[in-house]
C-alpha cells in the first residue's frame, strides 16, 4: 500500500505552522551532546528535508527502537526556531505510524532547490548515497566512488545509469565585507514576541513570550560565595496548557521583580534565558528553567484569564509515600485528624523558628505526619488546630511537600510549599464525602516514626501478660505489638528532660543538655551554647488491662498524644508558674483513660543487667466503632456448635 506523506509539511512548519499534525519520515538519527543526551533527526515530506531536535522526554522512543531510520511519524506538538540563522524544528510529541518503511520520494534539503545543491540522502534500498555540489558530483556504491566534471552528473541507482547535463557555474569574485561606521543606533526588530506554550520552550528559540499564572513564590534568600554577597528568589508559572516552569532572579533583577510578582496573578513574561533545571532544588516537571536578566520584561495581565487554572496538583496516596525516595517533592491531600502544639526550635545557625506536627489520613488506609515549619505554624497551623478542637476535621491539600525518612516517612513544608484548607475541587469533595460517610471511623496505620512491620492488616494484638509470658523482646529484633490498655499511673517528678534545640540538617539534635558555668545551656554533641533549651517528654507510665500491668516509656510525640500538651508548656506550668492545681488536673485527665498503644519491645543492657524496654510508638484513644468492628471480626472466627 503506498504511503503518502503530508505535502509541503516542511515548508509549512518552517514558515511558522504549529497546528497541523503532518505525516513525515525520519531519514537519519544522530546522538549529540556530551552532558545531556539529545537526538537530532532528519525528517522528510518526500520533497524537502529539514533537521529537527527531539525533546529529551522522547529519547526512549529512539532507544527502544520505536523511532529509527525510515520510520513514518505523525508530529503532534512541535515548533520551529532559528538558531544562528538556521531553521531547526523542535519535536515535543509525536506518534509512530509505520515503524519501518523505504525512503519515500527523492527529498532534498530545504533551501537547496534554488541553488542547485543536492545533499546526501541515505538510500535504504541499496545503501547508496548521492553527493552533488556546484562543481562536481560523486556517487558511492558498494565502496566505490565515481566523479564527474561540472558538465555531467553520473548517478547509480539500483543498477541503472542516468546522465544529466548542467550549465557551468561561475564563481563570483570575492568581495570584502563593507566597513561600517558609527552612524547611530541599529534599529532592532521590536515586533512583539509570539506567545509560546511553556511545554514548547527550549534554548533553540529566539524571541518568545509566555502567558502564565504565578502558582508559588519563594522567599527572598541571601547568599555569600567566592564572588561576594548576593540575593535570589524564584517563582513558579502555570499556563493554560498545563505546562509548568520555574523562574529565577538574581541581585539587581530581584529588585525589579520581587515586589511585582504575586501568587495567583497572570503575567506576560519575555526576554529570559533558558538553562537546564537544577533538579536538586526544582521539583517541577520541566527540564528547563527561566532566568530573567535586566532586559527581561514582566507585565501584569489586568484581565483574569479563566483558561489558566489557579493551581495544578499531582496527588499521591499516603500509602505510596512509604516507597518514595527521601527528599522527594510531592503533592498530598488528606483529612487533618490531629494537630500538635507549636514548639520553638533553634537552628544550628542560632536562628529560632517554629515547628508544628499534624496528622493526615486518606482512603488508602494510611496516615502520615506533616511537619509545618516557620510561618506555616502560626498561620495555617493555628487555624487547623482551632478547627480540629471545634470538632471539624478539615481537608488539607499540600502542594510541594518534602519527604523525610527519619524514623519512618513524613512530609515537611519547604519555602515553595502551599497549603489549601478545605479547597473547592473534586479530590477534596470526594475525600470529604468518604470521611463523613464513615471514613472517620476507619482505622489507619501511620507510616511516620517507627513503622510496625506488616502494617495494619498484620497488626499483632497482645495482652499485657503475654509480653512477659511469651518472652517478647528477647530475640535479636524488636517485637511490635498493639495493646488496648488503661493508664493507671504517671510519674510526675521526672516527666521530661532538657534537650538541645539546635537543628542538624532537618532534624533536631534532642541530646540532653546541662547548664554551663555562665548559666547558658551547653550541648556536648553540637559543642555550642545557647540561651534557652527545649523540653522533651520522657514519660514513665504504668498501663494495665484485665490480665496485668507493666511500665512503658513515652517520648516526645507519644507523650503529647497522651497528655495533650507540649512538654515545655507542662514544665513551665509546674516550675515557672507553680500552678500545681492545673498541673494535677492535666495528669488526672489522662488516668484511667483507655488507649490503643503501639509498642516496641526490645531487650537492652543497662550496666551489667539486661532489661526489656517497652516504648510507646503511638498512643490513640480507643475508637468505639473501630473496636467493635474488630471484636465482631474476632468473634466470627469462632465456630459455635
Amino acid at each position: 500500500m503506498p504511503v503518502h506523506l503530508t505535502q509541503n509539511a516542511v515548508s509549512a512548519i518552517t514558515a511558522g505552522d504549529v497546528n497541523s499534525k503532518p505525516l513525515v519520515q525520519v531519514l537519519d538519527i544522530k546522538l549529540i551532546g556530551s552532558t545531556q543526551e539529545r537526538y537530532r533527526l532528519l525528517i522528510s515530506d518526500s520533497v524537502l528535508t529539514q533537521h529537527a531536535m527531539l525533546a529529551t522526554q522522547l529519547n526512549d522512543s529512539v532507544k527502544s527502537g520505536r523511532i529509527r531510520k525510515g520510520t513514518v511519524v505523525q508530529l503532534i506538538d512541535y515548533i520551529c526556531s532559528t538558531v544562528q540563522n538556521r531553521k531547526i524544528i523542535v519535536i515535543l510529541n509525536m506518534e509512530t505510524i509505520i515503524p519501518d518503511c523505504d525512503i519515500i520520494g527523492n527529498p532534498k534539503m530545504i533551501g537547496d532547490l534554488d541553488t542547485g545543491v543536492q545533499r546526501s540522502v541515505p538510500d535504504r534500498n541499496n545503501g547508496s548515497a548521492t553527493l552533488t555540489n556546484n562543481n562536481n558530483l560523486g556517487t558511492q556504491n558498494s565502496g566505490r566512488s565515481n566523479f564527474s566534471n561540472n558538465n555531467n552528473l553520473i548517478s547509480r541507482n539500483s543498477g541503472s545509469n542516468n546522465v544529466q547535463s548542467f550549465r557551468p557555474t561561475v564563481q563570483p569574485a570575492y568581495q570584502p565585507p563593507p566597513i561600517y561606521k558609527n552612524h547611530g543606533a541599529i534599529v532592532k526588530n521590536e515586533a512583539p514576541a509570539r506567545i509560546v506554550p511553556i511545554a514548547a520552550l527550549n534554548p533553540y528559540q529566539g524571541r518568545w513570550a509566555v502567558k502564565a499564572r504565578v502558582t508559588a513564590k519563594g522567599d527572598l534568600r541571601r547568599y555569600n560565595n567566592a564572588r561576594g554577597d548576593g540575593k535570589v528568589f524564584s517563582f513558579d508559572l502555570l499556563d493554560s496548557d498545563g505546562g509548568e516552569i520555574r523562574v529565577t532572579c538574581f541581585n539587581a533583577v530581584v529588585d525589579r521583580f520581587y515586589d511585582i510578582i504575586e501568587v495567583g496573578k497572570v503575567y506576560m513574561i519575555s526576554k529570559g534565558s533558558l538553562k537546564p533545571a537544577q533538579k536538586n532544588f526544582n521539583h517541577l516537571k520541566n527540564e528547563w528553567e527561566i532566568f530573567l536578566d535586566t532586559s527581561s520584561t514582566v507585565d501584569l495581565c489586568p484581565d483574569e484569564d479563566a483558561s489558566i487554572p489557579q493551581q495544578q496538583f499531582s496527588f499521591r496516596p499516603i500509602s505510596d509515600i512509604e516507597n518514595v525516595e527521601n527528599n522527594s517533592i510531592l503533592d498530598v491531600i488528606g483529612i487533618v485528624i490531629s494537630v500538635n502544639p507549636s514548639v520553638p526550635i533553634v537552628r544550628k545557625n542560632g536562628m529560632e523558628t517554629q515547628r508544628r506536627i499534624l496528622n493526615l489520613k486518606d482512603r488508602s488506609g494510611r496516615s502520615v505526619e506533616l511537619t509545618l515549619w516557620g510561618d506555616f505554624c502560626n498561620r495555617e497551623g493555628q487555624k487547623l488546630r482551632e478547627m480540629v478542637e471545634a470538632g471539624h476535621f478539615p481537608v488539607l491539600a499540600v502542594k510541594a511537600g518534602k519527604v523525610n525518612n527519619f524514623t519512618g516517612k513524613s512530609v515537611g513544608t519547604i519555602s515553595s510549599t502551599q497549603l489549601f484548607i478545605d479547597p473547592d475541587f473534586s479530590e477534596a469533595h470526594i475525600l470529604r464525602d468518604w470521611f463523613d460517610g464513615g471514613g472517620k471511623d476507619v482505622a489507619s496505620q501511620s507510616i511516620s516514626r517507627e513503622i510496625m512491620p506488616g502494617g495494619l492488616k498484620n497488626e499483632i494484638r497482645k495482652t499485657v501478660c503475654q509480653i512477659r509470658d511469651e518472652g517478647l523482646g528477647r530475640s535479636d529484633k524488636p517485637d511490635w505489638i498493639t495493646v488496648k490498655a488503661t493508664i493507671s499511673f504517671i510519674k510526675t517528678d521526672t516527666f521530661c528532660y532538657t534537650a538541645c534545640p539546635l537543628m542538624i540538617g532537618e532534624r533536631q539534635c534532642n541530646k540532653k543538655v546541662a547548664r554551663s558555668g555562665n548559666s547558658r545551656w551547653l550541648c556536648d554533641r553540637c559543642n555550642q551554647e545557647f540561651e534557652e533549651c527545649d523540653y522533651r517528654y520522657l514519660l514513665q507510665t504504668q498501663i494495665q488491662d484485665h490480665t496485668g500491668l507493666t511500665w512503658v516509656t513515652a517520648f516526645q510525640e507519644s507523650g503529647e498524644e497522651i497528655l495533650g500538651c507540649s512538654a515545655k508548656d507542662l514544665y513551665l506550668l509546674k516550675y515557672e508558674e507553680e500552678n500545681e492545681l492545673r498541673f494535677a488536673e492535666i495528669i488526672k485527665s489522662c488516668l484511667f483513660t483507655q488507649f490503643m498503644f503501639r509498642l516496641k519491645i526490645k531487650e537492652e543492657i543497662y550496666g551489667d543487667e539486661q532489661r526489656v524496654k517497652i516504648t510507646v510508638v503511638k498512643a490513640e484513644k480507643v475508637n468505639s466503632s473501630t473496636e467493635c468492628s474488630y471484636l465482631l471480626e474476632q468473634i466470627s472466627k469462632f465456630s459455635f456448635r
